[in-house]
């Protein structure tokens, strides 16, 4: 059939005028939104190099948290861009602006960067800390919060959690009546047993029990819990390290910086310890008719699907627990050897301290978590530990989903937005003597009622906020608030001989102290509850 050559221009005149008016209907918009994104600009940052942007001078200047926070000092400002190959790593030092990010554009920013180091330790990303935003995220957050984190389960393990701070008393009282190598008695590594008090709590909840081997009958660590916890601290140290290989992917393989080697080493020795008992855990739930619940290990297991199947697989269990262990062991540790060393130069600090607990608590029983409400000042010594001496430089990075603005800064899709746990904390804007340990900032920021350690408007960071706020709050502060009470109630703390003042220095490589704290420690007139006997004695130290 043949088209007149009238009814064929007709055709072209009409499809011309669909175009015009599609054109007309579009071109605004995309000339708004060009024209929106060249005034907009990135944050203020160094001049980068073609393709490798920033990395040159990062690796110049390690650490490069140092480097970062020098960096926005030189430039005069709480917001920075720098391009680390072709990602934007945006630091904030600023609360108001990192509550943007993490309250206003909480959605935008709910993803995770994707590294060697976090691929590793979540066995390709089956986890919820390290992961990105998701369907698995959800999934396995889901779980932490109902099948492990909920005020039913935190209630249920709460006898679990309180043989752990029994025996932290216990251990400390037998280390303070040692001599060694004709070191004076008394003589505490305060990191050591912070640490391993919160490892000891950990794995009581997830697998029920203290030790993986045989034990010590003083109630500390033996080499398979050193081993452990030494580990996690690895894990800890590389899990967001600046690598250049995240930055430029085609060098992963050559592993440069080593940090792919380390933390394979210890993922290790962590499986080590940890598969035999999940193996094994399994197995009796798969051959039994009938097991009872008696911790977290037993709730993975256990968990169904709609068709009645298991809900996680092996390894999920295995990498959701190497990732718990990771979120427990660090804050409330690093925070009481750091707060231990500004009370022990502030006498008057640990003196307010003991009076608040003898008040409460008394001298004939020992602190228990009914107690904690009541504890404000206590609180307010971890608050100010998380305010001043954070455990890390910066919390996990936050990966925009797409282009978006904030603070008037365009942030483009993929950037890595980093919130200063240190620069937060030390704002001179926020804080009033910002490098003073002053635990009362916090009663007067709280009027005194029921201080808590979280801290939603991010003057400081503890456990963030928004979707990747950290769902264990209720027993973070827990583990927190007990290691502070139990040893500021039990023993008197003091300088070591010869020592007139703790040196609170830095590390160069990361912020712990630059040597472990070590002190003396002198038990109080206080009941003991031996867990070598079942007799309770009473000592007394003049």
């Amino acid at each position: 059939m043949e088209h007149s050559p009238s009814l064929l221009l007709s055709n072209h005149r009409s499809l011309w005028l669909f175009v015009i008016i599609v054109l007309k209907a579009l071109i605004p918009s995309f000339i708004q939104k060009w024209s929106k994104k060249q005034k907009l600009k990135l944050p203020p940052g160094p001049k980068p190099w073609p393709m490798v942007g920033n990395l040159p001078e990062m690796l110049a200047n390690k650490p490069a948290h140092r480097w970062i926070h020098n960096l926005m000092k030189q430039m005069n400002t709480e917001i920075a861009c720098i391009r680390l190959g072709n990602t934007y790593v945006i630091p904030v030092t600023c609360p108001t602006i990192a509550r943007q990010f993490l309250s206003e554009h909480d959605a935008t920013f709910a993803s995770r960067s994707l590294t060697t180091c976090t691929d590793l330790v979540t066995s390709g990303y089956l986890t919820t800390i390290l992961v990105p935003f998701g369907d698995q995220w959800k999934k396995m957050k889901k779980i932490l919060t109902t099948a492990l984190l909920s005020s039913q389960k935190h209630l249920w393990l709460h006898d679990r959690r309180t043989e752990e701070a029994d025996n932290l008393i216990f251990y400390v009282y037998n280390k303070s009546k040692t001599v060694n190598n004709g070191v004076a008695a008394g003589l505490v590594n305060i990191r050591s047993v912070a640490r391993h008090y919160c490892g000891n709590v950990i794995r009581k909840i997830v697998f029920g029990t203290r030790y993986f081997g045989k034990g010590r009958k003083d109630g500390g660590p033996s080499f398979e819990e050193k081993e452990h916890v030494d580990s996690i601290f690895v894990l800890l140290k590389y899990v967001y390290a600046f690598s250049i290989s995240d930055y430029i992917p085609c060098l992963r393989r050559l592993d440069l910086d080593g940090h792919q080697k380390k933390v394979k080493e210890a993922l290790k020795v962590i499986k080590k310890y940890h598969d035999p008992i999940v193996e094994g855990r399994v197995k009796q739930w798969n051959d039994l008719p009938k097991i009872e619940e008696e911790d977290w290990l037993d709730i993975l297991i256990s968990l169904k699907d709609a068709n009645n199947n298991p809900l996680l697989t092996l390894e999920e269990i295995n990498a959701q627990i190497v990732e718990i262990m990771i979120a427990a062991v660090d804050n409330p540790s690093n925070a009481f050897e750091w707060a231990l060393a500004e009370m022990i130069n502030q006498p008057n600090l640990l003196q307010r301290a003991i009076e608040e607990l003898d008040s409460v608590v008394g001298n004939e029983r020992l602190v228990q978590e009914s107690d904690i409400p009541k504890l404000n000042f206590v609180k307010a010594c971890a608050r100010e530990a998380f305010r001043l001496h954070p455990m890390a430089p910066f919390n996990p990075p936050h990966v925009s989903i797409s282009d978006t603005t904030v603070g008037n800064y365009f942030i483009p899709k993929g950037s890595h937005v980093i919130l200063s746990r240190r620069e937060l904390g030390r704002n001179p804007k926020v804080w009033n003597e910002p490098l003073q340990f002053k635990p009362e900032r916090h009663l007067k920021c709280d009027n005194g009622s029921n201080v808590v350690l979280t801290e939603p408007n991010l003057r400081f960071v503890s456990f963030s906020t928004g979707r990747r706020g950290c769902p264990g709050v209720t027993l973070g502060t827990t583990m927190t608030v007990m290691l502070f009470a139990r040893l500021l109630h039990g023993f008197t703390w003091t300088a070591p001989p010869n020592v007139s003042k703790i040196n609170l220095v830095e590390s160069n490589d990361d912020l712990n102290l630059a040597e472990p704290l070590m002190a003396v420690a002198k038990p109080r007139c206080i009941m003991y509850a031996s867990l070598a006997s079942s007799e309770c004695t009473l000592f007394q130290i003049q």
